[in-house]
């Protein structure tokens, strides 16, 4: 099995990589400053390009979407959430995710029984709306609607698509006050996209298996 993984140098991504290397399977872990030719930079459309060129005629079973960032976080509403973040944002959180599924399709298409996962957020559920995080919040909401609409159009090629919220997660990202360590995250990240098939395709589920309201 191939699985391709963005957004790997650190993190949940960085823990799925290696867990799926330790379970025998070939692992292309990219990251904007990895060295090539894993180096990808979801934000940028000749990045894109480029490492698809690298990935001719190469099959991938499971593709992970997991890059994204979180530029926003604790800012107040007065004084922050400038238009630079904005665009930031949802180049590597949205349009990224996007470009490099566009991109990659014909790659998914050699796998007998291909799937795509994206690393979403509960953030972006519209069940919740405690405030704040405007940008991040808003990004997530964009990739959730994106990933069930893919999996609309990518049913009849038979490609699965399911978005995952990971938990709150002790990374960088979640801080070192979050609920589950990376390690947890990355096992139950693993059995969900263990169970996506076409019969699931759509889904929005949590790292531990439950269906998140959208």
């Amino acid at each position: 099995m191939h699985v391709l993984i963005t957004g790997a140098g650190r993190g949940i991504g960085k823990g799925l990589a290696d867990a799926y290397r330790s379970a025998g399977a070939e692992v292309t872990a990219t990251a904007r400053g990895a060295e090539p030719p894993a180096r990808l930079d979801v934000a940028d459309p000749a990045s894109v390009a480029d490492f698809a060129k690298r990935m001719d005629c190469r099959a991938i079973d499971l593709l992970i979407c997991n890059a994204g960032i979180y530029p926003d976080k604790g800012q107040g509403l007065e004084e922050g959430f400038a238009p630079a973040l904005w665009a930031e944002t949802f180049a590597v959180n949205v349009t990224g995710v996007f470009l490099t599924i566009q991109a990659l399709l014909p790659n998914l298409s050699l796998a007998q029984t291909p799937k795509i996962a994206i690393i979403g957020s509960q953030m972006g559920s519209n069940t919740r709306a405690p405030g704040g995080s405007y940008i991040y919040r808003a990004s997530k909401s964009a990739v959730l609607n994106l990933g069930r609409n893919l999996a609309v159009d990518l049913k009849p090629r038979k490609i699965a698509v399911g978005i995952y919220h990971p938990g709150w997660v002790q990374t960088d990202m979640g801080g070192t006050t979050a609920e589950i360590t990376t390690a947890e995250a990355v096992s139950g990240l693993m059995a969900r996209f263990a169970e996506l098939d076409l019969a699931r395709t759509g889904c929005f589920e949590t790292w531990d298996g439950r269906d998140h309201p959208l």
